[in-house]
């Protein structure tokens, strides 16, 4: 199948104005139509209804439009495999990752791999879960890396947890709470709790957790960014049990305290996530081991 029509079809697929098409693959417009003519004739089916001077995907567009998006990215992969496989001296690192592991967790192994092979263009996704397994099944992405409490298709994907996430519990530095050394999670259900929104997959596993601890706290507030909670905890609004690496330096600075729990804890796995069988590209193979030796990177990066 001809891969220009594959663009077309998406650029068309994303605009649904024929014009701006045209404009944005620099071509006519009678160019663009002809090209969607013939990749339907080739399918054997309409892809775009016309309803007045608007565009819509039908049903077989919109079923076919991931297909089209895994052979186009799918290509792109191949020749950035090809590129890297005499040396991994140019080529791009393309990957996705949920929002603790990319802000926090990442950014010391891609230190390592950026010094290690300075020609990897590096591009790390960070978005929502939900849109991380999509982009991974359309072959946008290589691979993820994500909390191992998001579940993927084990028929599908190989997965691997290379890292275990300590959870801590934290208040401010003012809390009564701050010098105790034995402190039960049932010491503070009347507190108010800091949480991730409840899609959120961070937000699904403490609520497990918290679930089996046989805890229920009566007060909480939902905020949707970890900055904005630590912040809002320093500030006094309530508490929250967050990823101790992520608050490592407000903790060493004073600014927030973590709480011991002898009746709790909360430890979550972070893994890598590729399709089964996949021809990882050289680059992708190099961070995946460093991944698996992550550890390591960590410990230099605290290093001063």
């Amino acid at each position: 199948m001809n891969i220009n029509k594959l663009h077309t079809f998406l650029t068309l697929a994303e605009c649904l104005n024929f014009t701006e098409t045209a404009d944005k693959l620099y071509c006519s417009q009678p160019a663009v139509s002809m090209q969607i003519q013939s990749l339907e004739d080739d399918l054997g089916t309409p892809l775009f209804d016309r309803i007045g001077k608007k565009l819509f995907l039908t049903s077989h567009g919109k079923l076919f439009k991931p297909y089209a998006e895994q052979m186009v990215n799918l290509l792109q992969q191949a020749k950035e495999h090809l590129k890297q496989s005499e040396s991994l001296s140019t080529g791009t690192l393309s990957f996705g990752s949920s929002n603790f592991v990319g802000v926090y967790l990442l950014p010391a192994v891609l230190s390592s791999f950026n010094k290690r092979y300075p020609g990897i263009h590096i591009n790390m996704n960070i978005t929502s879960s939900q849109q991380l397994i999509y982009m991974l099944e359309t072959n946008k992405l290589e691979f993820l890396v994500l909390s191992d409490h998001i579940k993927v298709d084990e028929t599908l994907f190989h997965s691997s947890t290379f890292y275990r996430d300590e959870l801590v519990l934290i208040a401010p530095s003012s809390h009564p709470a701050a010098g105790k050394k034995d402190c039960s999670v049932l010491d503070f259900s009347n507190e108010t709790l800091l949480l991730k929104p409840q899609k959120s997959a961070t937000r699904s596993f403490l609520d497990t957790m918290f679930s089996q601890f046989g805890v229920t706290f009566n007060r909480f507030m939902e905020i949707s960014n970890l900055e904005a909670i630590k912040q809002a905890v320093i500030h006094g609004l309530g508490i929250s049990v967050v990823s101790k690496f992520a608050v490592q330096h407000e903790i060493a600075s004073g600014l927030l305290i973590e709480i011991p729990l002898r009746d709790a804890a909360f430890r979550r796995g972070i893994q890598y996530v590729h399709y089964k069988n996949k021809h990882l590209s050289p680059a992708a193979t190099q961070f995946i081991h460093m991944l698996d030796n992550v550890d390591a990177h960590l410990i230099s990066a605290k290093t001063p």
